[in-house]
This record gives structure tokens, C-alpha cells and sequence, in this order.
């Protein structure tokens, strides 16, 4: 990098710094303050977190390593404002009401006490797994690649720069979310999300230009064509697709959508900080918006990535390199400064709102339960202690992700699938209906969970297992997609026969956490929280949302 881009970068740093000291000086005096802002934030600063925090290695690394693979396979689960619309228009409300810090303590209110501490181990595990291990590791991968740093020579030793740029990101992030909470993660949200934005856009226009227009890379792209007759522009594909058949993306990125953007904490606890329930929504109509772009300055520069290197123009060593690649090879001086400070305002983002929810989560779910009565600056000192074991904890995994031979998004959805389906299932019954019971709820996240992670674990068998046998007819025979839906539904069904079965849950213990059982004072809050302008915008987010699937289809 030139002298201009690490000055770009260090202004960048220092203004990061001096939201985090401000934040700092804001002291948390108990557990809403240091776990939801205080529950005053307001509708900016909750749509740029939860954009912020979703976009993530997977993105930077996964998304653009997909967009050249596979061209626009993967945009069913971008183009998802709508879905985050659904958590503004139908979920705020009962999540407002019931006054919850998480999602588990939600499904307490709603079931029962088991169901909130199954669904705390699921996702404790989960974020670990999957989501800390994941942003780590692609830091590591993405900054060694930026800034073409193999190794560095100290104290005699050659120590690989990955892991100088994957626990550095680390121990930064955790340092500024421990200290600082949620209003950290908040408030570095807005500075990040912009910045975010300029650099991306900036590797979006420079590689359209370099390739020769967007008509250029849609013929190369196009010219790409599966066995199945399907280019790498096409959105719904062949039914015959062994990855991607239009049969089971469409409902199965949607259950995958429905289960992220509606109940998983990590998502959530941006909109449980808002101010009120028209804060709230709005947040979540901003946040739509800004979920617009991902396809456009992630995805799309990895199918120009792959058009460049079909042109001769540069060599892609693989596909995860695709962002990184662009940003090194196409990018001017100073900008190069502006896109990298994004690529750590995304990862900083994004692990920062995974530790602050992982540290809830063990708070409120765990420990509070089981010592009730402490005093609440002593509860915001064990969140403090859980997020450096989640750090720890995600370090730990870096080695595992790193052996993985799969695209790093693809990964992650995959595994996704298999935690979605009984969590989307139960939050669904849940809301819509009042006849839902108890035992159907805890036995509904238990069916999902087993049969999921079953289908997991056998996969790493794969190989071993017949053909012709029963267990890889059941769980192994099916598109992992298909996989997901019959999952889903089969959870559905179990939980509806269960529930004629079993006692229901007393009305009185539920107004207001189902449809149609809210009171008319609660019912006017709501009708107040909105206006025509809430209306307009999420209409024109829906019509772009079908016009850019008309275009790709």
C-alpha cells in the first residue's frame, strides 16, 4: 500500500477511536445499558447495525467467492430486505411487548422455560461455530492477501501473517465490545456502514470499467452454461441442479431468511434497542434498504473477478480471493486506503455484535437464571468475562475452518439449513397461533436440532455409507436445500399434532405475544408506530426486490 492509503487508513482508525472513548465515557450502569444501548436508540443508528453486522467474511470472502463460481446462485439470500420488513411489521411488535433482552427468554414467555434454554445452547454453539470461527478466519485470509504479507520474521521465527491479522482483528474488536457494549457496537455501526459502502462501490465501478461495461460481463457471464442449460446470470435454475434447483432455493433461502433476519439474537438484539416500537420499525425499513446493495458490490465484482481472469486480464488463485484480488489489482491510490478501512469496518462490525450477543446470551439465559438477584453491575461484569471465552472459543476453531475445502459462504448456508429450519418453525406456530402448547415448542427446536445436526455429522461420513442404505436414502439422498424444506414442514406437522395432544398455555400468560390476542390499548400502540411514510418505503423496497428478479430471471 502507498504512503496515502495507510494515512486514508489511519484517519479511518482514529475516528473509530474516538466513538469508542466517547462510548466509553458513557458508562453502562446495568444490564440494558450494556447489552441494548440503554433501549434508546434511534432508527439510523438500528439500520446501520444490523446491516453492518450482517455483512461479514462471508461476504467479503464468501459472497464474491460465490458471485465467481457460481454467478448470481446465491442472490436468493441477499435479496432479502423483505424479509427484514417481515421483523419490522410482525415481529417488533410482540418483541416490544414482551419486554425480552433475547430470543430464548421470548420462547420462555411463549412456551416454557426448557425451550429458552434449548434455544440458548443451540445458538451459543452456533455463533461459535459457524459465525465467530467463520469472520475470523476469512480476516486472516483477506487482510494476508490485501496486503501481500506472507510471513513476518520475529524473535527468530517466521509467524504466518493470517494469524497476526485474524487474532489482531480479534483482540481489537473484543477489547472495544467488552469495554464498550452495545452502544459500541451501535455507534461504530454508523461510521462503518458508510465507509463500507464508498469502498465497496469503489471495486463495483473500477472492475465494470476494467472488464469493458456491465454488457460485457453479462456476455461472459452468460457464456458460462451448466449442463442443465443454466449461465451464471440465471436466478432460478434447472430442478435437476445437484446445488441450486429453483425447487428448493426459493422457499429454502427464505426459511434460512426467516430464522436469521426475524428470530436469531444476533439480528434481533439491534431492534430490541430501539426507543419504541416506531424507532424499531423504521430501523428495520433502513436496514432493508442498505440490504439492497450486497448483490451489487459484493457478489457482482466476483463474477467480474471471474470475467477479468476469463479475459486474460489477471489470475484468480481461487475463488475466495475474488474480493480481495479485485481490491489489490484495480484499485487507485488512496482508495485502496477506503476500501480496506471497509473490509475492517465490516469484520469489526460483525464480530462485534457476535461477541455482545454471544455475552447475552450466557448473561440473561444462563447465568442470571441460575444466580438471580445480583446486582447489575455484576451481571455486566460476567458479560464482559463471556465475551473473551467467545473470542477464546473462536480462536480455537480458526484451525478447523482453515482445513475446510468448501467455499466459505456455501459453507456457511449450508450449515445454516440445518439450524433454520426447527427455529423458524417454532417462532412461526408460535406467533400465528395461540393453540401452539408447550410441549410442541420444546419437542419442535428438539426434532430440528437432532435430525439437522444428524444430516450434518453423517455428511463428514459421507463417503463410507451405501448408496442403497436406508440412512443415506432418508438423510443423504436429498439436495441439501430439499433437505431443509422437508425438515421444516415436518416440524411443522409434529408440532400441530403434539399440540392437539398436550395443554395449552394459559390465554392470560400470552396476551399479546400471538396474533389477534393483543389488547386494544396494546393494538393502538402499534396502529400509532407507523405512518404513510413506514408504508411507502417498504412498498418501493418489495418493487425493487421483484424487478431485480424479473431482470435475473
Amino acid at each position: 500500500m502507498s504512503t496515502l492509503d495507510w494515512i486514508v487508513l489511519g484517519l479511518f482508525a482514529l475516528m473509530l477511536a474516538g466513538i469508542v472513548v466517547w462510548v466509553l465515557k458513557k458508562k453502562d450502569k446495568n444490564t440494558t445499558d450494556y447489552f441494548l444501548a440503554g433501549r434508546d436508540a434511534t432508527w439510523i443508528a438500528i439500520g446501520a447495525s444490523i446491516f453492518a453486522s450482517n455483512i461479514g467474511s462471508e461476504h467479503l470472502v464468501g459472497l464474491a467467492g460465490s458471485g465467481a463460481e457460481s454467478g448470481m446462485a446465491m442472490a436468493h439470500w441477499e435479496m432479502h430486505g423483505w424479509m427484514i420488513l417481515l421483523l419490522g411489521w410482525l415481529f417488533v411488535p410482540f418483541y416490544a411487548r414482551s419486554k425480552v433482552f433475547t430470543m430464548p427468554e421470548f420462547l420462555e414467555r411463549r412456551y416454557n422455560p426448557q425451550a429458552r434454554s434449548f434455544l440458548s445452547i443451540i445458538s451459543l454453539v452456533s455463533y461459535v461455530l459457524t459465525k465467530v470461527a467463520v469472520t475470523v478466519y476469512a480476516g486472516g485470509v483477506v487482510f494476508k492477501d490485501v496486503f501481500d504479507i506472507e510471513y513476518i520474521t520475529a524473535f527468530g521465527y517466521n509467524i504466518d501473517f493470517f494469524w497476526i491479522s485474524a487474532i489482531g482483528l480479534v483482540v481489537l474488536t473484543g477489547l472495544y465490545t467488552t469495554f464498550g457494549g452495545m452502544k459500541a457496537v451501535l455507534y461504530t455501526s454508523v461510521l462503518q456502514t458508510p465507509i463500507l459502502l464508498i469502498g465497496s462501490i469503489a471495486v463495483l465501478v473500477l472492475g465494470l470499467h476494467k472488464i469493458g461495461g456491465w454488457g460485457e460481463m453479462m456476455e461472459i457471464a452468460r457464456a458460462n452454461v451448466t449442463v442443465h442449460g443454466d449461465s451464471m446470470t440465471s436466478l432460478i435454475r434447472s430442478p435437476k441442479d445437484p446445488d441450486f434447483p429453483w425447487t428448493g432455493v426459493i422457499l429454502g433461502s427464505a426459511i434460512i431468511g426467516f430464522w436469521y433476519w426475524c428470530t436469531d439474537q444476533f439480528i434481533v438484539q439491534r431492534v430490541l434497542s430501539g426507543r419504541d416500537m416506531k424507532q424499531a420499525r423504521r430501523g428495520t425499513i433502513f436496514g432493508a434498504y442498505l440490504k439492497l446493495t450486497p448483490v451489487f458490490i459484493f457478489l457482482i465484482p466476483g463474477m467480474i473477478a471471474y470475467g477479468l481472469q476469463q479475459k486474460g486480464l489477471f489470475v484468480l488463485e481461487n475463488n475466495d480471493a475474488a474480493f480481495s484480488t479485485m481490491v489489490k489489482e484495480l484499485l487507485p491510490i488512496g482508495f485502496k486506503g477506503i476500501v480496506i478501512g471497509g473490509i475492517l469496518a465490516a469484520l469489526m462490525s460483525s464480530l462485534a455484535s457476535l461477541f455482545n450477543s454471544s455475552a447475552m446470551l450466557f448473561t440473561v439465559d444462563f447465568y442470571q437464571k441460575y444466580k438471580p438477584n445480583k446486582e447489575e453491575r455484576h451481571y455486566v461484569i460476567v458479560g464482559r468475562i463471556a465475551t473473551v471465552v467467545v473470542v477464546l472459543l473462536g480462536i480455537a476453531w480458526i484451525p478447523v475452518m482453515r482445513g475446510l475445502g468448501k467455499v466459505l459462504y456455501e459453507y456457511l448456508q449450508d450449515v445454516q439449513s440445518l439450524l433454520a429450519p426447527g427455529i423458524a418453525a417454532v417462532f412461526l406456530l408460535g406467533v400465528v397461533s395461540k393453540r401452539t402448547t408447550p410441549a410442541a415448542g420444546i419437542w419442535g427446536l428438539i426434532i430440528g436440532f437432532t435430525l439437522g445436526m444428524t444430516r450434518l455429522g453423517l455428511n463428514i461420513f459421507s463417503g463410507s455409507i451405501a448408496e442403497d442404505s436406508l440412512i443415506y436414502q432418508i438423510f443423504l439422498v436429498h439436495n441439501w436445500l430439499h433437505y431443509e424444506i422437508y425438515l421444516f414442514f415436518l416440524v411443522i406437522v409434529s408440532m400441530v399434532i403434539i399440540s392437539y395432544f398436550t395443554k395449552k398455555k394459559d390465554p392470560a400468560l400470552i396476551t399479546g405475544l400471538t396474533l389477534r390476542s393483543a389488547s386494544a390499548e396494546q393494538t393502538a400502540e402499534t396502529r400509532s408506530s407507523y405512518n404513510n411514510w413506514d408504508i411507502i418505503n417498504s412498498i418501493i423496497i418489495i418493487a425493487i426486490t421483484l424487478a431485480f428478479y424479473y431482470y435475473f430471471w
